[in-house]
């Protein structure tokens, strides 16, 4: 066996060492841990699992005087689905006014938000065809007055044997032409949307105007315009020189979310505020469900009109929508106060007898009616209930 040497024994001596501090440090830290305040409070260690659902507090008469107590009411509620919304243009009341033919803007009067009524001057514009048809107006007026004369001097000729009756009866034909080729041409300018007089007034001093005036065909508010002067505008071609809005009805277009869908129907009633309008409420009935979600947002579209007779509302502004979608029910009712959010998103309530120990106790809620909210389950009729002070007996608790 080989001799140990030095620097190997002072090695053994220092693990020992080592190994002797280390139970010392493990024997204190297992003192202060049984001699700390969990283990000379014991009641602390019951206390950490979940509270239970209801957690009694008892005040003093100072404490309890500072709460408000009201008791549970029976009340009727209506079963209603709260979604948001927004107001738009009632498209079934909206017109694309656009130039009959082809033609030139020279001027044009309404600006986007005037209220125009129903033939109501909008814009004019030079047209070429306009200008072609009461040429040929012109031209079949001139004719029809030369037929005249050529029919009455023939009726002349014929009494005294200057002309055969053949002769006269292709004159009377000739005439009769005329006429229709007139009735043709007025009708053509017609559709341009000149009156009888102004025909009239062309024929009588021969003087075709190539001006169309444009008129709006409704009443209603201008919510597009891109109508000015120059610009070359055809029928049908987009964007439309104006678009012209009856704004009595307002469509309110509510986004549903897909667990409330199938509580969905038409014609059921609809109570909308508008944030921008906080003094007014506005009634509807849903008119227009849609036929499938939206593949992004998962929401369904609802649709109804809204009653608008002032003009108040506009097109994009936010509304909180209320849909009535069963009858009305009876169920116990606490005021709004009374109701005590917690962390989790539990609601709770807390009920006492004798005001001075109070219980918490775990409610659910369902609609709200005049700041009283409905409770479904946790309370019954007549107890009471703290409706002012629930954050001070909240405190108490933890």
């Amino acid at each position: 066996m080989p001799p140990i040497r030095p620097w190997e024994r002072f090695d053994n001596r220092l693990l020992v060492v080592m190994s002797v501090f280390a139970g010392l440090l493990a024997l204190i830290v297992l003192w202060f841990a049984f001699s700390g305040p969990l283990y000379q409070h014991p009641d602390l260690i019951k206390r950490l699992p979940k509270r239970p659902s209801e957690s009694i507090i008892e005040l003093e008469d100072a404490q309890a005087a500072r709460l408000q107590l009201a008791l549970v009411t029976e009340q009727e509620f209506v079963k209603e689905v709260h979604t948001v919304g927004g107001v738009d243009y009632n498209q079934n009341r909206t017109v694309d006014v656009f130039a009959h033919y082809p033609g030139r803007i020279i001027e044009s009067y309404a600006n986007i938000g005037d209220r125009v009524e129903r033939e109501q001057f909008l814009f004019s514009m030079q047209s070429p065809d306009l200008l072609a048809a009461e040429n040929a107006l012109i031209s079949a007026a001139s004719v029809s007055v030369l037929q005249s004369k050529n029919l009455a001097r023939a009726r002349a000729l014929l009494k005294i044997g200057g002309i055969s009756q053949m002769a006269t009866d292709q004159t009377i034909s000739d005439q009769q032409t005329a006429e229709g080729t007139i009735e043709t041409a007025k009708n053509n300018v017609l559709i341009f949307g000149k009156t009888n007089e102004e025909i009239d007034k062309i024929i009588n001093e021969r003087h075709a105007d190539s001006t169309l005036v444009m008129r709006s065909p409704i009443s209603g508010t201008v919510i597009s315009r891109s109508a000015a002067p120059g610009i070359y505008v055809q029928p049908g071609a987009a964007p439309a020189p104006y678009t012209i809005a009856d704004t009595s009805t307002m469509w309110l277009v509510a986004n549903i979310v897909e667990e409330q869908v199938p509580m969905i129907t038409v014609g059921q009633t609809v109570e909308a505020q508008i944030s921008a309008l906080p003094n007014a409420i506005f009634y509807g009935i849903i008119s227009v469900v849609g036929a499938s979600l939206d593949p992004i947002s998962r929401r369904l579209m609802a649709r109804c009109e809204l009653e608008d007779p002032t003009h108040l509302l506009r097109a994009g502004m936010f509304a909180e929508l209320t849909i009535q979608v069963g009858k009305e029910t009876k169920s116990p009712a606490v005021p709004e106060t009374a109701i005590y959010h917690e962390g989790n998103g539990v609601l709770s309530v807390w009920v006492t007898k004798d005001k001075r120990i109070f219980t918490r106790r775990h409610v659910t809620i369902g609609g709200t009616k005049d700041k009283f909210v409905q409770i479904l389950s946790g309370l019954s009729v007549n107890e009471k209930v703290v409706s002012d002070g629930a954050l001070i007996l909240a405190r108490r608790n933890r």
